[in-house]
């Protein structure tokens, strides 16, 4: 930021803060946390506690200056303005939190505590309170006061306390016009009680500001005031975040602007308002060392690049919220891989280090990945690529790709592996053939797909019960199930993951944990949907290795075998007993159906292991053509 804010200081309650405790409490905690104190910075802090118990002459209130933006013009800021919050809010998420109230001390300790607190502020906070929202005269005059001495233009940062909160809201929409509200920082605020409704406030706030930069609200956990409901239930577009200053036997306490100000993360939020981003001028502890990529790191990479080569096709205003949505899942999934990396006490690789930047910055560059994988296998790459394509690699966000740019992106990632860009487009084309084996959605997505085998993996590590073989460069199942641990399923990272090791070269194992999925898979605890999505992703990875002429692992047939078994089992069982049209009955005879599909096209393609028809004259009979041939794996009839 070139032109330092003016800092607008609106107290609450009391006597204005007189001695001005709240600007010291600041100014020690900026000064902790790496900024210059506010010596450099031009404060207003305007002391209306007298106006707010009496009015002297008759005073109108002061006309709001910004209007209501038209339907496109709200659609549009109210983007812009998301993507503003969502980078302080990640932000927010880097500094060190103090612990929320450990349950036990909530529910012996903090009841007591606040109605003491409740009791004390009851008739001071309240009386002074109720006369700014009853009385239009208080409040015109205590709106004018402050706004004779706001400038008329330039950056303006709000920092309100307690009542000022609610000044604040209200002097929002009454500010000169050229005045452009950098940000509102709002602590200990009762704005969220059922008590400080304020004329049409609510409504004209239903929609942030266009001079309003971002909004974040903190509320102490110890705050009687502030603690029962943020600030979010009633304007559904800022941020509430909830700080612990700690027990205090005053009561009181808790709610200052003192303690509130002194709380690192209100202190640091107020100081990159005001001075802007440290990330600049403050190099990176650790910048990265030159060491080799392991599989959660190479998935990283492969899930950012591909994001990147699809930006890159785009245009217009899906690029905008695609862009939007790829610089949170960067700086998320670096974020990620450092905490993971610290936890195994791993260095971080300088590939993906330098892939870190500014996100509370929106005019950081965001750094593009490169990956260059010339050595790829083809078996590598129909596990990377598949994973890649039914993996929504900007999680938890839902942005719908047209599948040409899908398969621009694809083969120019085929291409960076070295191999045929061809590749790419039949790793799209083996997913359409998989859903026309299964027959039963053609509609299936194969971002959905992602969503349901995600959807069915965290359900069996859920139960304890996920045994994935090792993935090319994969320890085992172990590594699976920590690398889930950290991640999840779901998002990028985990999702990659776990589509990756679904259609590995190992397959799936079917002993213990094994058994586990499966029967998960022919229970109730997975749906039709995600029954299909988890055998589409199969038969896609078998028939892409069809084209490729790349065995496929006989494990794959076993465990559909397994399934069939399981499903068809339990659908005689409920079906003897159960309603002839229970939704148990009628989930597990579609389910049995989609299973047989998948065997059968298996089985009439060559895939199936120990065929004595597929044998090659004068073979070995136990290499067998088109799978690895394992005695224990014999067709049944």
């Amino acid at each position: 930021m070139t032109e330092k804010p003016v800092l607008l200081f609106l107290h609450g309650v009391g006597g204005g803060d007189p001695e001005g405790q709240w600007r010291a409490a600041l100014d020690e905690a900026l000064t902790r946390s790496g900024y210059p104190s506010l010596d450099a910075v031009s404060v207003i802090a305007p002391r209306f506690a007298h106006a707010l118990k009496e009015f002297d002459e008759p005073e109108p209130i002061p006309a709001r200056t910004f209007k209501a933006l038209s339907r496109d013009a709200a659609k549009l800021n109210r983007r812009d303005f998301e993507r503003r919050l969502a980078a302080i809010e990640h932000r927010i998420g880097r500094q060190d939190q103090e612990h929320l109230i450990n349950e036990a001390v909530a529910n012996v300790v903090a009841p007591a505590h606040i109605l003491v607190a409740d009791a004390a502020v009851e008739t001071r906070f309240f009386k002074q309170a109720a006369n700014y929202l009853n009385s239009k005269q208080i409040r015109a005059q205590v709106l004018n006061r402050i706004l004779a001495v706001v400038p008329e233009s330039g950056k303006l940062v709000i920092v309100a306390h307690s009542l000022g909160s609610v000044i604040a809201a209200d002097l929002l929409l009454r500010l000169p016009a050229d005045v452009e509200v950098s940000a509102m920082v709002t602590i200990g605020s009762p704005l969220a009680s059922g008590r400080f409704k304020l004329d049409d406030l609510h409504d004209a706030l239903a929609d942030p500001p266009s001079h309003l930069s971002w909004w974040v609200n903190f509320r102490n956990a110890w705050d009687p005031v502030a603690i029962r409901r943020g600030l979010s239930s009633v304007f559904p577009w800022m941020l509430d975040h909830a700080i612990n200053t700690g027990y205090d036997p005053n009561p009181i306490a808790p709610h200052t602007a003192s303690v509130y100000l002194k709380h690192s993360t209100v202190a640091d939020t107020i100081g990159y308002a005001v001075f802007g981003s440290r990330f600049k001028e403050i190099a990176f502890v650790e910048r990265g060392v030159e060491i080799s990529l392991n599989e959660v790191e190479s998935k990283t990479l492969l899930g950012l690049r591909y994001c990147h080569l699809i930006k890159n096709e785009l245009s217009g205003d899906i690029r905008r919220r695609y862009l939007a949505a790829l610089r949170s899942v960067q700086a998320q999934a670096v974020a990620d891989v450092r905490t993971h990396n610290a936890s195994i006490k791993r260095p971080i690789p300088s590939q993906i280090a330098r892939l870190d930047f500014d996100y509370a910055d929106s005019t950081s560059l965001l750094p593009e990945p490169t990956f260059n994988r010339s050595g790829t296998s083809k078996e590598e790459a129909v596990t990377l690529l598949t994973a890649v394509a039914v993996t929504n690699v900007i999680a938890p966000f839902e942005i719908t790709i047209s599948r040409d740019i899908e398969q621009a992106a694809l083969e120019e990632l085929a291409s960076e592996m070295g191999l045929r860009r061809q590749f790419g487009s039949d790793v799209l084309e083996a997913g359409k053939r998989a859903q026309g084996i299964l027959r039963y959605s053609q509609n299936l997505q194969w971002v959905k797909v992602g969503a349901l085998v995600a959807g069915t993996a965290a359900l069996v590590v859920g139960t304890g019960g996920l045994a994935l073989a090792a993935a090319p460069g994969l320890a085992g199942a172990a590594v699976i199930t920590s690398a889930l641990a950290s991640f999840g399923p779901g998002g990028m990272i985990g999702g990659l993951i776990t589509a990756g090791a679904l259609v590995g070269g190992g397959g799936l194992l079917v002993g213990s944990g094994g058994g586990t999925m499966v029967t998960g898979l022919a229970g109730d605890e997975t749906s039709v949907d995600q029954f299909e999505g988890f055998l589409a992703l199969q038969m896609a990875a078998v028939t892409l290795r069809q084209q490729h002429k790349i065995d496929n692992h006989p494990s794959v047939w076993q465990l559909l075998t397994e399934i069939e078994t399981r499903v068809s089992r339990q659908h005689e069982r409920l079906d003897e007993i159960s309603d002839p049209k229970a939704p148990s009955v009628t989930a597990l005879a579609k389910k049995r159906i989609i299973v047989k599909r998948a065997l059968k096209y298996m089985s009439d393609n060559g895939l199936e292991p120990g065929d004595p028809e597929m044998a090659e004259p004068d073979s070995n009979p136990i290499e067998r053509r088109g799978a690895r041939f394992i005695p224990q794996f014999q067709r049944t009839k």
